[in-house]
């Protein structure tokens, strides 16, 4: 079972971003491989660190994270919050909190002095549309992805203005003294390497568009809105030490004509007549798993809810099922034959017609709290 990101950073659900920072810089210099070397819990500790930080810095990913827990991005099996992140990946998207602290990068990552640089392509987003039915039981859909790619027979050499290094150094003379800056490389734009060989077809960093078939599987109870994510099926990098973007899949679910669902709870009108509520019948009704028959029994009011328990939606996070309330409606006629007017005249003033509600029959304020409970 993965482990809670607040707990792994050791900070509260109401931490500021700035107590998020200063959390995770306190676990990364704890655990850091450098300090741990030969230490494959404090690699691992490392990782996580990174990860919980990734999820809870950045807005979106934390609401997520909060509603759902890890399931808001790896209940499938294949959207991971943290992707799998290894050491470059970290150095990557966060030397801002690590600044120049550790001294360039990690033993056998960067040659000893500086790091590698890692550029990472950019992320391309889709929309995703559902039925209910997909949502429900999970599923996997292919999509067709246009994503840039490096073309074949492109090479790449290093940028001799930053000497491989992604960025350049200055120093200035200040009132405080001398001052080191670095800046992203401007002939690079921090990817190291420049173009060598540009094959017919590429663009200036020798990319090319590619229609990709990617495989997208999703895991039940998804909401409408709901991004998940495919690693490193976003546009590629140019550069021999690149990474691809990641694909970010946003859900759309379509309405159902006649099931609506209510977060995992699925409602479904049934319509009745007079003779079927005054005698009773059975009725076969449409739910996500199938067709089931109900009995309603002979006298059944109109607003009369059945529960079918676990015949909702189940829970993203893994907590259950919802159910399906059928609301019963008695259907009123708009035009009566003759024959059908005398009767209901002659039953007007017959006491099994007049209207005499019981406690066992429950108002519309109890149904309404009966739905939720």
């Amino acid at each position: 079972m993965k482990r809670d990101y607040y707990e792994i950073l050791e900070i509260s659900k109401s931490a500021t971003k700035a107590e998020i920072k200063k959390a995770y810089r306190k676990q990364a210099l704890k655990y850091h491989p450098d300090k741990n070397p030969g230490d494959k819990e404090a690699e691992e500790n490392f990782k996580l660190a990174a990860e919980a930080y990734e999820v809870l810095s950045d807005d979106n990913k934390k609401t997520r994270y909060d509603q759902y827990g890890h399931a808001a991005f790896d209940g499938s099996g294949g959207f991971g919050a943290g992707g799998g992140m290894n050491m470059e990946d970290i150095f990557s998207h966060f030397g801002d909190i690590f600044g120049g602290h550790f001294g360039g990068g990690f033993s056998g990552f960067g040659g000893g002095g500086r790091r590698q640089v890692r550029v990472k392509g950019s992320n391309l987003r889709i929309r995703l549309k559902l039925n209910l039915k997909e949502i429900t039981h999970g599923v996997t859909k292919k999509v067709k992805v246009r994503r840039k790619v490096q073309a074949p027979g492109v090479t790449y050499r290093s940028c001799t203005t930053c000497n491989g290094t992604g960025q350049v150094t200055q120093i200035k003379n200040t009132i405080l003294g001398r001052m080191q800056t670095a800046s992203t490389c401007h002939s690079c734009h921090g990817a190291g390497q420049i173009l060598d060989n540009r094959p017919g077809g590429a663009d200036s960093d020798g990319m090319i568009v590619k229609e990709e078939m990617v495989e997208i599987a999703v895991p039940a109870g998804v909401m409408d809105g709901v991004q998940l994510k495919v690693s490193g099926k976003g546009n590629e990098a140019p550069g021999t030490n690149s990474v691809s973007g990641d694909l970010l899949v946003v859900i759309q679910e379509i309405e159902h004509d006649t099931l609506k669902r209510e977060g995992n709870n699925i409602h479904y009108q049934l319509y009745i007549s007079y003779p079927e509520a005054a005698l009773g019948t059975s009725k076969e009704i449409e739910t996500v798993s199938g067709k089931v028959k109900i009995k309603i029994d002979n006298g059944t009011q109109s607003g009369k809810i059945f529960r079918l328990r676990g015949k909702g939606v189940p829970s993203i996070d893994g907590y259950g099922t919802g159910d399906m309330l059928v609301h019963v409606n008695v259907w009123t006629p708009t035009h009566l034959t003759k024959m059908q007017r005398n009767f209901f005249e002659d039953m007007m003033h017959d006491e099994n017609f007049v209207p005499n509600p019981s406690s066992k029959d429950n108002s519309f304020f109890d149904r309404i709290r009966d739905m939720f409970s």
